[in-house]
């Protein structure tokens, strides 16, 4: 392996492990203002970081320079639409990743409504320690306010007709952009893609992106979990809305214990890798919604991730759900949200969220250790024995809520089919039970007796009811499958039938 890719995970283990006590150390962290923030609303007469303008999909961008509007017929900027602004974080390296590219031919690409697409390269300052990229950050979020106002002074183009696209140190840089520019109105919108949180996790709203920087903040949280010490993104809600894909945690696909997988194709490489793909899937996800105007994906706000995974929390009332990345609803609250939602491994990210409820209503003399399966039937596709698992064991009357996801959209559910997948050991003593004892009346409650299964679409908020096709026969054994329709359509059916 070549001696740069040793420095680069050498770098990676010891930045991301102990960046708050590197910090400390060489008194660098993003808190201590230079001196040049003194004078932050002072015109800038040049700047360190480049502006790029990009034309056409093959562009590999047009420099704006500050100062110079002759740079801005040049680059064909068109003031009469918004200009969508990337802002990457800091490089190992010293070159713009691939991502870049992908974010600016995903925004090419749309022509309804059409934007200016530029890019902040700060690379000159990113490319150090992450300490001192850190301490740039404000440097590069003054030179970003000061092109930006030059723009309203020279060609009357508005700041709210702003759109910033941060990246892990790029989204503070975005968010100290609208802290320093200055005047009585703000930047129109700024996007965090799983804003960096080394140096920056326990520091006041003022000295890292928060929901005051613009008219709009909001932020997608990927990698926010220690694994391995290791922690990139920011966990604590830093916008109006903060997006958990997940968990916020870690990414399908991106785990640390698919390493063998990163070290098959990468080498030595491969946590470096891992960081990657868990870190960047924000910028993924936020390009999925840009390319996939039919597969938005829908989050719902929520306290935590346990309660989300119990399908708690798929209420959109009051504003509790939004839409995952271009496409938001831009709803400034008073308070941060959180709002969360599963995703693929793979793009298209969309899942389609359910809450099921459970409940199993005859007495039980001792808990049941049981999994099951479910086969969803819909208008427009099927899915077939989907596991479930309720908990270590059942006991009587007691309502299970979960929530599964959908890969495909299955249209209006219509029927379940609910099975006890229990164990063939399990299953031949039940058999050979009922073989030996003539089970009576009194003996009826050996089974768990389902009456109805309640459930919930996240996506298009519908409630519905089902209920079992033979409601004579309500019990469930090992290894039998019972069959339950909409309640409401088999009522319907048996008031025709009795007239």
């Amino acid at each position: 392996m070549e001696v740069s890719s040793c420095v680069s995970i050498f770098l990676v283990l010891c930045i991301f492990i102990q960046a708050s006590t590197c910090g400390q150390s060489l008194g660098l962290g993003p808190f201590e203002r230079s001196s040049q923030d003194t004078e932050a609303n002072k015109t800038l007469q040049k700047t360190e970081t480049r502006f790029l303008l990009f034309g056409d999909k093959t562009d590999k961008g047009c420099e704006i320079q500050l100062n110079h509007p002759d740079t801005l017929q040049k680059c064909h900027f068109n003031t009469s639409l918004p200009l969508v602004m990337i802002v990457h974080g800091w490089s190992i390296d010293g070159l713009l990743e691939s991502w870049v590219w992908q974010v600016v031919a995903a925004l090419r690409s749309r022509k309804s409504p059409p934007v200016n697409v530029g890019l902040a390269d700060w690379m000159a300052l990113a490319h150090h320690q992450y300490t001192i990229a850190v301490r740039n950050t404000r440097l590069v979020g003054r030179e970003l306010a000061a092109f930006l106002r030059w723009l309203e002074e020279s060609v009357q183009f508005s700041r709210r007709n702003v759109h910033l696209i941060g990246y892990s140190l790029g989204a503070h840089v975005s968010g100290f952009a609208g802290s320093y520019i200055g005047g009585t109105h703000k930047i129109g919108r700024i996007t965090g893609l799983d804003a960096a949180g080394p140096l920056f996790e326990k520091v006041s709203p003022s000295d890292r992106l928060s929901p005051d920087d613009a008219n709009f903040v909001d932020a997608i949280h990927t990698f926010t979990r220690e694994h391995m010490g290791l922690s990139v993104g920011i966990k604590k809600p830093i916008a109006h809305y903060d997006f958990y894909p997940n968990g916020g945690s870690f990414q399908p696909g991106c785990h640390f214990l698919e390493l063998y997988k990163h070290f098959a194709r990468h080498g030595l490489n491969a946590i470096s890798q891992a960081i990657k793909c868990a870190h960047e899937r924000s910028v993924h996800l936020f390009v999925d919604s840009l390319l996939h105007d039919s597969l938005q994906s829908t989050a719902y706000q929520c306290s935590d991730m346990d309660s989300f995974s119990r399908g708690l929390c798929l209420s959109c009332k009051k504003g509790r759900c939004n839409t995952l990345g271009y496409h938001v609803r831009q709803d400034p609250q008073s308070r941060s949200r959180r709002l969360f939602l599963l995703t693929r491994a793979q793009s298209p990210f969309k899942l389609y969220h359910y809450q099921f409820k459970i409940q199993f209503i005859n007495q039980i003399e001792k808990p049941v250790d049981s999994s099951f399966t479910m086969s969803l039937l819909g208008t427009k596709e099927d899915m077939q024995k989907i596991p479930i698992t309720l908990g270590a064991e059942i006991t009587s009357n007691k309502t299970y809520s979960f929530l599964i996801t959908l890969d495909l959209d299955i249209g209006e559910l219509t029927m379940i089919k609910f099975k006890w997948e229990n164990s063939a050991v399990w299953a031949n003593v039940w058999n050979t039970v009922q073989t030996i004892i003539p089970w009576g009346p009194e003996h009826h409650s050996s089974g768990l007796v389902l009456k109805n299964i309640k459930v919930k679409s996240g996506e298009t908020q519908q409630r519905m009811t089902f209920c079992s096709e033979n409601m004579e026969d309500l019990q469930l054994h090992p290894n039998q499958e019972k069959i339950l329709v909409r309640c409401e359509v088999k009522s319907k059916k048996l008031k025709q039938k009795n007239r």
